[in-house]
C-alpha cells in the first residue's frame, strides 16, 4: 500500500527525506500506464506551414506585390507573420530593400542633363583634369532644432516614460555658403542682414557676398581657365548678378543663362549636395548646439577639419558621375544610388 511504502521510504532515508503519498500515488499510475517509469519526450508537433505548397503561394505572392509588408502578406497568404518571415528569408532567399528618395525630373530635365554631360565629358578627353577647374557653389539651412528621426529614438523602460521632443514651431537657421573645388573649400559664408542677425539669400546679399567674401579668396587661386558653377536660383541668374560674375570669369560660367548650361533638378550632380551638407550635417549636431554661435562654430570646425585627400576623391567621384548620367541619357544615377 501507499502508507506501507512510504513507512519503509522514511526507514531508509528518514522523516525529512521520504517521498511524499502524492509522489508515491502518481509513480505507480505512471508504472500501470505506461508500463515503465522512464519520461518519454513528446512527439515532435509536426509543421506543415512551409510546405511546398505554401512556398509556391509565397513566391507567387512576392512576384505579384513586391512592396507588401510581412504583415498583410501574412493575412493575404493565410499564414502566421513568423512562418511568412521564414518562408520569405530562408527558403525564398529574399532580402528587404528600402527605397531611395531622389528628386523628380521634369519632361524636358533628361534632355538637359544629357547634354552637360556631353559637353563635360568632352572637356575630360582634352583635359583629364577638368573636373579640378571647377569651383561650385550652394547654399544650405543649417536649423538649429536639427532633425529627429523618430524611427532611430527608443526609450527602453518598464513604463511608458511618455517621453516628448519639444520643437519651436518657427526654429531659428542658418543660411550658409560655400565653394567646393580640388583646392579646398571657400568659406563657410553666414548671410545676415544689416544689423547681423540671420537671414536668408536673395540678390543682393548673394552678390555682396561675392564682392565683399569670394573676390578676396579668389585673390590666392589662379582663374586661367577656372570654371565657376551654381545653380539656377533666381538670386543666381539676376542679370546683376551675372554681370558680376562675367567681370571675374568671363565665359567660364556655368549656370542658368550662363554660357554652359546647368541643368535643373541636379543635386546629384553637385558635390555640396550629394557630400558636403550630409557630410557636414552629420557632425555639427553630435553636441547638440543651443544657440546660433554654438552652431556657426561647429559648422566652421566641421569644414576645416575636412582634409584636401578627401575632396581630391569627391572631384574624381564627380567625373564617374558626370559618366553615368550620360549612360542613363539624363535619367537618375541608378548604378550609384543603388550599389552595393
Amino acid at each position: 500500500s501507499i502508507v506501507g511504502a512510504q513507512r519503509l521510504f522514511t526507514r531508509e532515508l528518514g522523516r525529512n527525506h521520504r517521498f511524499s503519498a502524492q509522489v508515491i500515488r502518481r509513480t505507480v499510475q505512471k508504472f500501470e500506464r505506461e508500463l515503465t517509469l522512464q519520461d518519454n519526450k513528446p512527439p515532435k508537433r509536426q509543421r506543415n506551414a512551409r510546405s511546398e505548397e505554401n512556398i509556391a503561394a509565397a513566391a507567387a505572392s512576392v512576384a505579384d506585390e513586391p512592396n507588401l509588408s510581412i504583415s498583410r502578406r501574412s493575412q493575404q497568404l493565410g499564414l502566421s507573420q513568423t512562418s511568412t518571415w521564414r518562408i520569405v528569408r530562408k527558403d525564398l532567399g529574399l532580402h528587404p530593400y528600402k527605397l531611395v528618395l531622389t528628386q523628380e525630373l521634369h519632361l524636358n530635365d533628361h534632355r538637359l542633363r544629357r547634354e552637360f554631360a556631353n559637353w563635360a565629358l568632352e572637356n575630360f578627353e582634352r583635359d583629364p583634369h577638368f573636373g579640378r577647374k571647377i569651383i561650385f557653389s550652394d547654399e544650405a539651412h543649417f536649423w538649429l532644432s536639427g532633425f529627429v528621426n523618430k524611427q532611430n529614438c527608443r526609450y527602453w523602460s518598464e513604463n511608458n516614460p511618455q517621453q516628448l521632443h519639444e520643437v519651436p514651431l518657427h526654429s531659428q537657421k542658418l543660411t550658409v555658403w560655400c565653394g567646393l573645388w580640388h583646392g579646398g573649400i571657400i568659406g563657410p559664408y553666414f548671410f545676415r542682414n544689416e544689423d547681423g542677425t540671420t537671414a536668408t539669400v536673395n540678390g543682393e546679399r548673394y552678390r555682396t557676398m561675392l564682392l565683399e567674401f569670394l573676390w578676396p579668396e579668389l585673390d590666392n587661386i589662379d582663374l586661367e581657365a577656372m570654371w565657376f558653377q551654381q545653380d539656377g536660383a533666381t538670386c543666381h541668374t539676376a542679370n546683376a548678378t551675372l554681370n558680376l560674375l562675367r567681370e571675374k570669369f568671363g565665359d567660364c560660367i556655368i549656370s542658368r543663362r550662363g554660357f554652359v548650361n546647368w541643368p535643373p533638378r541636379s543635386c546629384d550632380l553637385t558635390p555640396l549636395d550629394y557630400f558636403l551638407w550630409g557630410y557636414v550635417k552629420a557632425q555639427v549636431y553630435t553636441n547638440k548646439p543651443q544657440t546660433l554661435e554654438h552652431l556657426e562654430a561647429n559648422i566652421r570646425q566641421a569644414i576645416a577639419e575636412i582634409q584636401p585627400q578627401l575632396l581630391d576623391k569627391v572631384i574624381g567621384h564627380w567625373n564617374g558621375r558626370i559618366r553615368h548620367c550620360q549612360q542613363s541619357r539624363g535619367g537618375h544615377l541608378t548604378d550609384i544610388l543603388f550599389r552595393t
